[in-house]
């Protein structure tokens, strides 16, 4: 029986699955995740709070949560879930809807910012709990496991690209319609 021990066969390999980095290095690597993380921990709340309505104090509060529960799911990833060292955080697939929610003309009319603030967050809770609530019937029905032959990465990703494209326009309209520099009659608007 021979066997071939992953230090033996990769020479740079400096850890094995069933080997540790040192507790230093395992510090400053977890430091350099929550530097990583802290920048869209803090953008999130900082473009969103104010268009809710909500002061410095609430924005504040909005990252202080995002940080400690980003902290509480990467705890749980890593000990239950797939544990990766992956930092779960704040996610930008939400600007969107949140953005939706924040200029709807119910929210809008309320004269007091702090108030529209408040009714704002609720909304928002709870279209993410209806949502979430929608993922997990899907995922422990398993339906999702049927649909989702269907959508392999090859097939997405020219379905993501022309949506982007198609939406180009209203994202960048300003760039849309800049004249770009004619070279003898090559380029041009």
């Amino acid at each position: 029986d021979i066997t071939h021990f992953p230090m033996e066969q990769l020479q740079d390999l400096d850890y094995c699955l069933d080997s540790n980095p040192s507790w230093v290095e395992i510090i400053l690597l977890a430091f350099q995740n929550y530097i990583l993380m802290l920048g869209t921990s803090v953008m999130l709340p900082s473009m969103i709070v104010p268009a809710m309505g909500g002061t410095h104090g609430d924005t504040a509060h909005v990252i202080q949560t995002i940080l400690f529960v980003a902290g509480i799911n990467t705890l749980l990833q890593t000990l239950f879930g797939t544990r990766l060292p992956t930092v779960v955080g704040g996610s930008f697939a939400y600007l969107f809807p949140i953005a939706y929610i924040i200029n709807d003309p119910s929210l809008k009319h309320i004269s007091n910012s702090h108030e529209r603030f408040i009714q704002s967050m609720k909304a928002i809770q709870g279209a993410l709990i209806v949502a979430s609530s929608i993922q997990i019937i899907l995922g422990y029905s398993q339906v999702w496991g049927l649909f989702s032959r269907f959508f392999s990465p090859l097939g997405m990703a020219p379905v993501v690209g022309l949506v982007g494209l198609g939406l180009f326009e209203r994202g960048f309209p300003v760039t849309y319609v800049v004249p770009t520099p004619q070279i003898d009659g090559m380029f041009g608007a």
